[in-house]
């Protein structure tokens, strides 16, 4: 019973997280999004020639234009790190809680009975498969963070097209199915969850 109560609180927390985790990502997804914007215009600044145009008469626009893109930029840059770090409290919450219900099976495995671990009802799965899909989800998470950690820490500011590209390597880190396979299975055990 304690580890179905523990496997209980793992997903109402996953479910809770998952929200979470969706709200910050929508707001780095747009953080991402104008970051690529002042890419582009720091791009379209840079093949100018501000010189060859009326705006010559103003002494150094071009390099104050580009220091004041730079400065936006790199502010992008801090907001999306901080929201990273939302990423990985998110992260550490799904994953210490995955650690603690793995933790107390394996101190009660001796004593579980393998039958009743690999039983299943209509409302409530069995244990073991509950364990995977929690285990499952931990990962996914993980991965996310990690792969979206490393994207941001290769970024740089100097390299236009790699700013300009950025958010659509942003998106490409997205995982839809994954994502849609932890919803399928807090829908499935949603009955699970709400009892007791």
């Amino acid at each position: 019973m304690s580890l179905q109560g523990a496997l209980r609180r793992s997903f109402l927390l996953l479910q809770e997280q998952q929200g979470v985790w969706g709200s910050i990502l929508q707001e780095c997804d747009s953080l991402a999004e104008s970051l690529g914007n002042l890419g582009e215009q720091m791009g379209g600044l840079a093949r100018v020639r501000l010189s060859d145009t009326p705006l010559r008469v103003f002494p150094d626009l071009q390099e104050r234009l580009r220091f004041q893109l730079v400065q936006e930029a790199d502010l992008l840059l801090q907001r999306l790190r901080g929201r990273m770090s939302d990423l990985q409290s998110v992260r550490d919450s799904i994953s210490n809680q995955a650690s603690a219900v793995l933790l107390l099976y394996e101190d009660a495995a001796d004593t579980l009975d393998l039958a009743a671990l690999s039983r299943r009802s209509s409302v409530v799965p069995s244990a073991a498969d509950m364990l995977e899909w929690l285990q499952d989800a931990e990962r996914y998470y993980r991965q996310q963070f990690l792969q979206r950690k490393i994207l941001l820490q290769t970024l740089r500011l100097e390299d236009l097209s790699q700013v300009e590209g950025f958010p659509q390597r942003w998106k490409t880190l997205e995982s839809p199915d994954s994502e849609q396979r932890i919803t399928d299975t807090l829908c499935r055990l949603s009955f699970f969850m709400e009892s007791q």
